[in-house]
């Protein structure tokens, strides 16, 4: 599993503008934030990051602010999942061109019921397009939002093809068998969990950490969850106040005090700011009281 994502990788949200455009100076030092507060590395543009609303160009450009300002490269994995496979080839290799070389990638989105051959003809094809070596691939299963899952026997395949560029898989099912029956197709490969209440359980069946949007909000205790099932109450808890993107970014405004983290790309809409302070409040208590915000 050399260089498979591990540990505890927050997938970052995106700040934007009224415009719609990536603030980069609120993005580096969100990055930083979380670096500081205790996160292992960062994946950019998931779904979090609200990745498949912004251009290839606009992900790349904001990457590049955030590697300017002295994040390490081998800090930050990036959302490269396009719904055309070229593309995503194409966003793939641009990637490594910034000295990132873990890429977090979809399958392609439209075509729901995909069999599970076309689904892995569709990662070989980016992986034979882009051809590096160094490249690290985590496969990102989350079909309850993008209605094209990663069949688990399609991992095994694709890792015992590919080898170490096919390092993992990040299981945002919710579903812990789901989890299993990725540890059971490839065992060797990198299993990691977006849902924060399995990560202690994941652990002790050989999961490899977890990336996750709760890290943006309440990094302590996300990381108390891998010390063991005490936290579990409270993770629960923490999730139940966070009811999609749009509140998990009104809330971060509400505990940085920065407003333009509540501002959505369209489909998405701004959540109620009355709801997320009092919700802000409230993750404050269960963050065990660290600060996200500079005091």
């Amino acid at each position: 599993m050399s260089q498979a994502i591990g540990g505890l990788w927050a997938a970052c949200a995106t700040p934007v503008s009224a415009a719609g455009l990536i603030n980069h100076d609120a993005l580096t030092r969100h990055a930083a934030r979380l670096l500081d507060q205790g996160c292992d590395g960062l994946v950019l543009f998931g779904t979090s990051g609200e990745g498949p609303s912004f251009s290839i160009a606009q992900r790349l450009a904001a990457t590049e602010a955030v590697l300017r300002a002295g994040i390490a490269s081998d800090r930050l994995a990036l959302g490269t999942g396009c719904s055309a496979v070229a593309d995503t080839a194409a966003m793939t290799q641009a990637t490594l061109a910034l000295g990132v070389t873990r890429a977090m990638i979809l399958p392609p989105f439209y075509f729901a019921g995909a069999p599970a051959q076309g689904i892995e003809d569709a990662f070989a094809e980016v992986l034979d397009s882009v051809a590096d070596d160094r490249l690290r691939v985590c496969l990102y299963h989350i079909p309850q939002v993008c209605g094209v899952g990663v069949p688990p026997e399609v991992l095994g395949r694709l890792r015992r093809r590919y080898g170490a560029s096919v390092c993992g898989v990040k299981d945002s099912s919710g579903d812990f068998e789901s989890f299993r029956a990725f540890r059971q197709a490839a065992p060797d490969a990198a299993v990691l969990v977006g849902a924060e209440v399995l990560i202690h359980r994941a652990l002790a069946e050989g999961g490899a950490g977890t990336i996750c949007g709760m890290a943006n909000l309440v990094p302590a205790l996300v990381r108390r969850m891998f010390d063991g099932p005490a936290a579990t109450s409270d993770m629960e808890a923490a999730c139940a106040l966070i009811d999609g993107i749009p509140m998990l970014k009104a809330a971060l405004a509400a505990l940085v005090h920065e407003p333009l983290w509540a501002v959505m790309r369209p489909p998405l809409r701004a959540a109620s700011p009355e709801l997320a302070a009092r919700a802000a409040a409230r993750l404050a208590t269960l963050n065990g009281g660290a600060q996200l915000a500079a005091e």
